[in-house]
């Protein structure tokens, strides 16, 4: 029987009472005056104000008749824990800002304990700012799926790969044996966690490294990230030691595909744009982070005119500084037209999709949530209209894109579960966890 159908008619137990609800399904137009009806973890219908509603003995209402609804956004590249490293080595060259400071501040500073707690900070700030699925990628992520599971976030957490000594992996020769029993650790942990592995790119990962990372993500059928060309002297690097692009290696070593996700994808030739596309190979814009370490700026116009999947991500706060993804959006949107001197380049819609649909098509989870559907889980937030800034309203997903900031977002839902509502949270203890930040923070600042 069709999923639609076996729904209908069943009584929710949570009720979004929706003053202009936007679904980002395709071709839907934005909904005004409806109610969006929970049961569980999943979207069971959505029905007009003067609509039959089944009677429920036990129903909770949230009223959003002054909000606009809509899907939870997806940050699809980040290093949660590194919110620890916020502000630590500002207006720097990648290669110095990585090598010189940010390399050196992890093997000091990076273990269990800062992972859970920096990675925690991460959860709620983007809970706070509407974000409810994540990828991540960093070490020591044992404790990072203790604190995103903590949190109630709906992610891909994956263990870094890298061919130095890193936090966790003193001896290189066993960062995939690391990555292997992360995987098997957490294959069936939590529906709302996939396991996955991160290799940190070509220039710090061998061949084999990553041909072998690749062959125990699909053994294990979990997506593999890597960096890929986030700077000139990456790509360089590539070409001295290979005589190829890096997308080309990539595809000789024979890792393109629909399970691999991209992050950066900054300086690409128009061949390596069409084989990324022919393989399905999915990319993370990462704007902010970009601009801030002058590593150059996406070709994201002509990435989307090849039919790229792109979505949108913060990277860590160590080389972007906060988790926002609505400033990420308004950024990327405004990036693209004056890279390409088009107005009407990375328009509004195609940015707020890769922040929500597409962004969960990177995480394989697009049948899952991304959009508001009948039968897709229940990921959604409620965005506070009613301030001078969103004020007079035309176009919706204008405004979320080019006005809207993190701090409207009023109520954020995940899989059903309310985590944020009326800007409080209702399972994590703020104060403690910024508290417990701070400690770490002034350690570090005092030892430089």
């Amino acid at each position: 029987m069709n999923k639609q159908k076996e729904m209908t008619g069943l009584a929710p137990d949570l009720i979004i009472e929706c003053g202009l609800l936007l679904t980002m399904a395709d071709e839907d137009k934005p909904l005004k005056n409806v109610r969006l009806l929970i049961q569980g973890d999943r979207i069971i219908d959505i029905k007009g104000r003067d609509e039959w509603l089944p009677e429920s003995n036990k129903c909770e209402t949230i009223d959003a008749k002054d909000s606009l609804v809509m899907p939870g956004l997806v940050n699809s590249h980040s290093h949660a824990a590194m919110s620890i490293f916020r502000g630590y080595a500002d207006d720097l060259p990648l290669n110095e800002w990585l090598f010189e400071k940010i390399f050196p501040a992890e093997a000091k500073y990076i273990n269990p304990d800062t992972v859970y707690w920096g990675t925690l900070l991460a959860c709620v700030e983007m809970i706070a700012s509407g974000t409810t699925s994540v990828i991540d990628g960093y070490f020591y992520e044992d404790s990072a799926v203790k604190a995103i599971h903590e949190s109630g976030l709906r992610a891909i957490i994956s263990q870094g790969i890298i061919d130095f000594p890193a936090p966790g992996i003193p001896d290189p020769l066993k960062n995939l044996e690391v990555g292997k029993e992360f995987l098997e650790k957490w294959s069936d942990f939590s529906p709302l966690i996939t396991p996955g592995l991160f290799c940190h790119s070509p220039m710090t990962c061998s061949d084999r490294t990553i041909s072998d990372a690749a062959r125990l993500c699909q053994k294990h059928s979990v997506p593999l990230q890597i960096h890929l060309s986030e700077t000139e002297e990456e790509v360089e690097e590539t070409i001295r030691r290979t005589s190829k692009r890096p997308v080309n290696h990539l595809k000789e070593l024979g890792i393109l595909g629909p399970d691999l996700i991209a992050a950066h994808a900054i300086h690409l030739d128009n061949q390596e744009i069409d084989i990324l596309a022919q393989n399905d190979t999915k990319v993370v814009h990462i704007p902010e982070s970009n601009m801030k370490l002058s590593s150059g700026t996406a070709r994201v116009s002509d990435m989307l005119k090849k039919g790229l999947t792109i979505g949108i991500g913060t990277d860590g706060c160590a080389s972007n500084n906060n988790l926002d993804i609505f400033q990420e959006m308004d950024t990327a949107a405004k990036l693209g037209k004056i890279t390409t001197m088009d107005p009407t380049a990375t328009n509004a819609e195609t940015v707020l999709r890769m922040a929500t649909l597409w962004g969960a098509k990177v995480m394989r989870l697009d049948k899952v949530t991304g959009s508001i559907e009948k039968g897709k889980k229940a990921d959604i937030i409620v965005i506070d209209m009613n301030s001078p800034h969103l004020v007079p309203l035309y176009n919706p997903v204008s405004q979320i894109v080019y006005s809207a900031k993190g701090s409207d977002v009023r109520d954020v839902i995940v899989n059903g579960r309310i985590l944020m509502r009326d800007r409080k949270f209702l399972s994590l203890d703020l104060e403690g966890i910024m508290s417990k930040t701070r400690d770490i923070g002034r350690r570090i600042g005092s030892r430089g």
